[in-house]
Formats: structure tokens, sequence, C-alpha cells
């Protein structure tokens, strides 16, 4: 089974505080049990920052927000999880204690993943009366943002179990990369470590401080891995002749005496005190939640940039995104669509930092987005969805018109409502208005004509029954409406 509703946490610190608020925004109700005394207080700032990256994120729609509790127990935190993830601290015989308690008391059926950066699966499991349900699921912090966990079976799981929670991640908006073999650290922290270890080197000989580390990958190969990763940068760098040519070229290099990957830092006081001072030096004047909540508004602007990617289709990262999204559309509960000459109520938006400018307002183009938006929730609403368009059919913007007339803020709740003119579903004519939900003022205006059209005979043509079995009746509910203020204007047309 795929879908699943609740979730136990065992171990509430920076990555079981994370798992927790990417399960509970996917509508999961969650369990968590940790017995540190500052647990809710630490679970509730991280899920603070979730909640703000989310509204960042997506104009999806989320499904209702799954309940979040403490349990007194680890026997109680599992009762009836389907899911549940240890992220205990990073000792053997610790997580294999609390792993072993976990399969005692948990369903039978239940997935049990582990958190942990490099230890073995098979160890961990070694003890446990139904090891065939546990694996590694190792994220990436921020877990609520990075979409990757390494899924990693021991020698006694089955690739079943691996293969459920690579589908129930994917609910979440989580990608589970299942890794062949079993190895320490398994493939991302073995990557890191080997970079880790190097940086270090370059700190302790002098080489840069800690800035001018950190800048040279961000303003450069770091963009491109964000991307494209290794493999395909090279390929890239190969040129036509693509990668062949690229090791050809570059494979002796390896043996070149540039790196100490080989050698390990003496992490002594005196290079911890460097570091540390070159740290604070760089970014100590900012809050740690500070630079947790930068570090999400960067990564949710260039998930952004990457659903853009590809003709629109997504790249990396935002390819997940837009699949994540395109799942929320499909499983969220259908708007009501009974008749009624009132305006239809199509979306309700809360106003991201991403969203202003300069000047501490939303910015131009986002008021257009919140129209757009609104135009596919009423083309969802009518059953134009996403299985509508690949078979063949669609409904595409030929005019519009935005008057704007106040200032929207940064955390402002916005609602956009919508009127239908007179049209014949072949066009669907649609007078829009963008309002403040704590006074109800009106922001914007957004008049647009849509046309229906058939993709493999490239023109316009009527819907099909199904569409105007549901478009119909609300045309003609709305068809004895006052015409809205505004309507037909031109730009700069004086006022009414």
């Amino acid at each position: 089974m795929v879908k699943f509703t609740e979730a136990a946490c065992i171990g509430g610190g920076v990555i079981g505080g994370a798992w927790a608020a990417r399960f509970v925004l996917a509508g999961i109700d969650t369990k968590i049990f940790d017995p540190h005394p500052e647990a809710q207080r630490l679970v509730s700032e991280v899920m603070a920052n979730a909640e703000r990256a989310y509204e960042m994120l997506t104009q999806a729609p989320l499904p209702a927000k799954g309940t979040l509790s403490f349990s007194k127990s680890l026997e109680e935190a599992v009762q009836g999880a389907q899911w549940i993830q240890e992220s205990v601290p990073e000792s053997l015989d610790v997580k294999r204690r609390v792993l072993n308690q976990i399969d005692a008391a948990a369903d039978p059926q239940a997935l049990i993943g582990s958190s942990t950066s490099g230890l073995m699966p098979t160890e961990l499991q070694r003890d446990m009366k139904h090891p065939e349900r546990m694996f590694v699921a190792h994220p990436y912090n921020p877990v609520y943002l990075l979409p990757l966990a390494e899924l990693v079976g021991g020698k006694k799981t089955s690739r079943s179990a691996l293969e459920d929670a690579k589908a129930k991640l994917a609910t979440v908006g989580m990608t589970g990369l299942i890794i062949k073999k079993e190895i320490d650290a398994f493939v991302g922290d073995r990557l890191l470590e080997a970079f880790w270890r190097e940086a270090l080197w370059l700190i302790k000989d002098g080489i840069c401080d800690t800035e001018t580390l950190d800048n040279v990958i961000r303003y450069s190969f770091g963009l491109r891995w964000a991307q494209m990763g290794l493999f395909e940068t090279y390929r890239i760098a190969g040129g036509e002749a693509g990668m062949r040519d690229f090791l050809s070229k570059y494979g002796p290099s390896l043996t070149w005496p540039w790196t100490k990957l080989t050698d390990v830092v003496d992490l002594d006081d005196e290079l911890v005190e460097k570091i540390a001072a070159q740290s604070d030096a760089q970014s100590g004047q900012r809050g740690i939640r500070e630079l947790e909540r930068i570090r999400d508004q960067n990564l949710v602007g260039i998930m952004h940039a990457l659903k853009a990617g590809d003709e629109g289709r997504g790249w990396g990262a935002g390819k997940l995104l837009a699949d994540f999204e395109s799942h929320l559309r499909k499983t969220a509960p259908r708007a009501d669509v009974t008749p009624s000459q009132q305006p239809l109520k199509l979306l309700e938006v809360k106003v991201p930092a991403a969203w202003i400018d300069y000047n501490g307002h939303m910015t131009e183009y986002r008021y257009t987005q919140c129209f757009a938006d609104a135009c596919d929730a009423l083309l969802l609403l009518i059953g134009a969805d996403a299985d509508y368009v690949q078979g063949g059919h669609s409904y595409y913007t030929v005019e519009s018109h935005v008057r704007l007339l106040g200032e929207a803020k940064l955390g402002d709740a916005l609602y956009v409502e919508a009127q239908l003119l007179p049209s014949d579903g072949k066009k669907v004519h649609a007078f829009m208005s963008l309002h403040r939900a704590s006074d109800g003022r009106l922001l914007s205006t957004y008049e647009s004509l849509m046309l229906h059209v058939s993709s493999s005979e490239g023109r316009s043509v009527a819907p099909l029954p199904e569409i105007m079995a549901i478009l119909q009746p609300l045309l003609d509910a709305h068809a004895n409406l006052p015409a809205p203020d505004g309507a037909g204007r031109s730009v700069g047309a004086g006022k009414r």
C-alpha cells in the first residue's frame, strides 16, 4: 500500500523534528517520542521554519496538516504507525537498542527507517524479530525541503520493503534512491567526507579561509551540481565527444599529487580554534535560526528556478517539486461545483518573503501569478485537469487585462474570486478579483479569455461533454449577475 496516514518519529532533534515536519505538512498524523526536556520547544521551532518554507515553496493545494503529538513512551508513539523513523544519536549500541524496542512494539507490517549517516543496516537489524522491514532512510538537512532519502537495505531487508518505502516517500514529495549495496556512509556521505577532508587541509595549510572556500563552492561548481550533479556536468565538459573524451583528457591527472585525500588532518586544538574563529568572522553575526531561514528561502528559490527548467517540465529537484505538486492537485478534495449565483472562490494564499520587492510590497508579476493559479484552479474545477490535457485537449489564455488597485505585504492572506461572464464554453470569459482576507479590500482585478483547443488538430474546438456538464450550469448561474465593475476596460480607460 502506497498511501499512509500515520507516522512515528523516535528522536526529535534536528533530523527527527524535520522528518516530523515533512510528514505533518503532507497530511500525515505524526507522533514523536524524545525524552529530552527541550524536545517540544526544539521541534516547534523546526516546524515553524518548515511551515514558512512551504508557504514559499508551493501554491498547490496542500492537504490539511496532520496532527503532531508527543508521546510519553516509545511504545505509545509507534502504535498504529505505518512508517517509523528512528533518529536517535549516531551510536550503534544506542540505535540497535532503540530499533529492537521499535520492532517489538510496532505493527509487524510497519516500515522502520533509520536516519543513520553511516552505520550499516545489517548491523542495525541484527537482533530484530522482523528485520525484513528495517532499512536506512538517510535524509539530508533540512529534511522538509531537500527531497532525497538514500534507501539502503541490510542482508535481511526485503526488496518489497524498499520499494514500498520509495513509493510512500513520493507521496510526501521525496525521492527514495535505492542504493544497490550497503557500504559505510552510503553514497552521499562518502562524497561529502572526501570533500570535507580536502577542505580541512586547505584551511590548515593556510591556502584560504572558510569564507573563501565557501565562495569557491557557491560561485562555481556548486551551482552546476545543484542542477546536473557531477557526471552530467563533466559530460558537457567533454564537448561533442562526451564522457569518453573527458576521461581521456583529464583521467591522467588523477595520478598527480594534487590532493591529500588519503591523509587524515589532525584536528588539534590549534586547527579547531582556527576554523572556529574564521567561521565566527564569516557568519557569527547571524543566529542559527536566521541562517536556517536564509538557507530555506534560497533553497526554495533554486527549486523554483529548476522547476521552470527543460521548457517547464522541470529539472533535478525542480522536477521532483513539479511531480509533488501534480500529486497534490490530483489528490486534493474536489471543490464544490454546485451552481450558485455567487462568485467562485478559487484560491487562498499567504504572501511569502520571496514575493516581496525592494519597496516591501508584493512584486507586480506575483499578482498575475495569483490569477494564473486561480485560472488553473478553475480548470481543475470543471475537470480540465492533467489527464484531460494528456488526452489532447486544453484551455489556453489568449487575452488578459490586470488592474493593480492596492498593495499586498509580507504575510498578508489573500483570496481570489471569479465571476464567469457570458461565453459558450469553447471560449471561457472570466473576471477575477484579488482581495486581502483581513479586511476584504480589493487589491487587483483580472479579466481573461481562455480558448479551448485540440492539441492534435491545432485549432479551437468545443469542449468534451464531460467538461460542459460541469461548466454550463456555472455559466447559467452567473448569467444574471450584474457586470462587475471594470469588466471590459481597456488600458488607461477612466473610471465609470
